[in-house]
């Protein structure tokens, strides 16, 4: 399981599963991207129901 993360500075693609780690970036910062994955680790949960509310139970 992944989320796509865009903002105006650039994009990047995180696993949520078995732990969040990132995949893969464009065009952010170190820092940047340390403070999306703290966001993404606090939503982790929220993140997975949501994304299976959506998509359907795994």
């Amino acid at each position: 399981m992944h989320i796509h993360i865009e903002c105006e500075d650039g994009e990047a693609k995180f696993w949520i599963e078995p732990i969040v780690a990132l995949a893969t970036y464009v065009k952010l910062k170190p820092h940047q991207l340390a403070e999306i994955q703290k966001i993404v680790e606090r939503k982790k949960y929220e993140i997975i129901k949501e994304w299976e509310k959506y998509f359907g139970k795994r």
